[in-house]
C-alpha cells in the first residue's frame, strides 16, 4: 500500500498545517484493507512464534520423559496377603493367584510370582523401579510350607568385565589368523593322471 502524501510548499512546511497533516494519514489508514500486520487466520506474528517456541520446548521435554514398562505377575495385596502356610495347598494357590511365573526345577518345590516395573531413559538401558518377588515353598504333600516375600532390595546390577569372553587356549593374533592355516592342511602333491582332459 502505498504511503499517504503530504504536499510540502516553500520552507518544506506541509501545506495546512498539521491538522492537514492528521486527515491525510487517517484517510490512509482508512484505506488499509481488514487484517493488515496480522498473519494466518487473524493471529498476530509475535504469537505464531511464541506458539512455536512452546511447541518445540513441550516436544523436547516429552522426549526427555521415562517409559515405564510393567513386566510379570500383577500383584494384589489381597489376594497374595491371604496365602497361608500349612493352609493352603498347591490347588488353592493355584486357584487364587494363577499360574506362577515359574517354578524351581530342584530342590524343594517352589513357585515365584515375579513383578517388576522398569524405566528407561531415552537411549538408556532399561532401569528396575520396582519389584516384587512371592516365593510360596511347598511341602512333598504339597501343602505350602513357607511364604517368602522380596523386593527391589534383592537386585543386584552386574557390570559385565569388559567386550570379551574369556576362552581357553592360546590366543592368536590377526596375522596368524590369516595366515595360520596355510600348509597346515597337507601338502599338495602331484597332479593325479587320467584326469578329465588328459
Amino acid at each position: 500500500m502505498a504511503p499517504a502524501r503530504v504536499l510540502l510548499v516553500g520552507g518544506g512546511q506541509p501545506k495546512g498545517g498539521a491538522r492537514h497533516i492528521e486527515r491525510a494519514i487517517g484517510t490512509a489508514k482508512a484505506r488499509e484493507p481488514a487484517g493488515a500486520g496480522v498473519g494466518i487466520s487473524g493471529v498476530s506474528g509475535s504469537r505464531i512464534v511464541s506458539g512455536a517456541a512452546l511447541a518445540a520446548v513441550l516436544g523436547v521435554l516429552a522426549g526427555c520423559s521415562s517409559i515405564k514398562d510393567h513386566r510379570g505377575y500383577l500383584v494384589d495385596n489381597l489376594l497374595t496377603g491371604g496365602i497361608r502356610a500349612g493352609i493352603d495347598n498347591q490347588r488353592s494357590v493355584e486357584g487364587t493367584l494363577g499360574r506362577p511365573t515359574f517354578t524351581s526345577q530342584f530342590g524343594q518345590p517352589t513357585w515365584y510370582y515375579v513383578s517388576s516395573t522398569t524405566g528407561q531413559q531415552p537411549f538408556g538401558r532399561p532401569r528396575i523401579e520396582n519389584q516384587a518377588v512371592l516365593a510360596i515353598r511347598f511341602d512333598a504333600a504339597g501343602n505350602v510350607a513357607e511364604v517368602d516375600r522380596s523386593g527391589i532390595e534383592r537386585v543386584v546390577y552386574l557390570s559385565p568385565d569388559g567386550a570379551e569372553t574369556p576362552t581357553l587356549g592360546r590366543e592368536r593374533g590377526f596375522l596368524e589368523d590369516l595366515f595360520g592355516n596355510i600348509g597346515a592342511v597337507g601338502a599338495a602333491g602331484p597332479a593325479p593322471a587320467g584326469g578329465p582332459n588328459g
